[in-house]
């Protein structure tokens, strides 16, 4: 009976540890209110946040997004979006930052 014990409260804390988990690439969202549109490089950009954890392109120009998410079984999802679009001349042409994470 003391094996079933021992069994039933390892599976009970591996599931309740799967349950849990991040997705993308944390980054130091401080910086993110001084990016300004039609000033900041993309160079700048990659000196303050790192590699974005995407890279795509919409409507022509290029796109990086710098994404962290936290998720738990029994609490709210956390999250941090920084999306960036660049200009043919590698100039911030728009950019959106969103966050529910504690400051």
């Amino acid at each position: 009976m003391k094996r079933i014990s021992i069994l039933f409260t390892t599976l009970l804390i591996t599931l309740t540890l799967a349950a849990c988990g991040t997705m993308g690439k944390n980054f130091d969202e401080t910086k993110a209110p001084q990016i300004q549109n039609n000033v900041t490089t993309q160079a700048q950009i990659l000196d303050w946040f790192g590699v974005p954890f995407k890279e795509g392109t919409e409507n022509h120009y290029i796109m990086w997004t710098y994404q962290f998410d936290k998720w738990y079984v029994f609490s709210e999802t956390k999250s941090k979006d920084l999306v960036i679009l660049f200009d043919e001349k590698h100039i911030v042409r728009a950019h959106r930052y969103t966050s529910n994470m504690t400051e």
